[in-house]
């Protein structure tokens, strides 16, 4: 069964870095795309949030995720690792929006299934292809109901 069309995709910021929040939801902005946005400042907070947790309110599906991987008390490797790990979350589709050039980082987020890795230095042309991938991603594909 495909996720109903008329239900907005939720966009899940997890980076503890709040000017690169600023800069992340300016741009969804700028780009016309206006869908929901929820923000975890680590992979705690995030494993929270999709799983509604700790007093949390849990985020409706369908969502994706920017994921950050330098942060404190879960990294953005652990979260995905945990978020793999986990029946009800493994489908979930992940971009790694990063600091991190180092190809290890790269290797392993590719192993744990991301959607896509984008170097945050590298912001210019490279923020824009994954803004226009997070575009079709909104509009084309089809999200199976959990």
């Amino acid at each position: 069964m495909e996720h109903d069309k008329s239900k907005p995709i939720t966009i899940v910021i997890v980076d503890d870095d709040q000017i690169d929040v600023r800069a992340i939801t300016r741009a969804l902005r700028k780009h016309r795309i206006d869908n929901p946005v929820d923000v975890a400042g680590n992979g705690v907070e995030a494993m929270d949030l999709l799983k509604g947790t700790n007093g949390v309110k849990p985020i409706a599906w369908p969502y994706i995720i920017l994921l950050d991987l330098n942060m404190p008390k879960m990294n953005g490797l652990e979260f995905l690792e945990q978020v793999r790990n986990d029946e009800s979350l493994h489908d979930t589709v992940i971009f790694v929006l990063t600091t991190s050039d180092d190809d290890r980082d790269k290797a392993k987020a590719y192993e744990r299934h991301i959607a896509g890795y984008v170097v945050k230095s590298t912001v210019g042309k490279d923020f824009i292809n994954l803004v226009s991938m997070i575009e079709k991603f909104v509009l084309t594909v089809s999200f199976q109901n959990k």
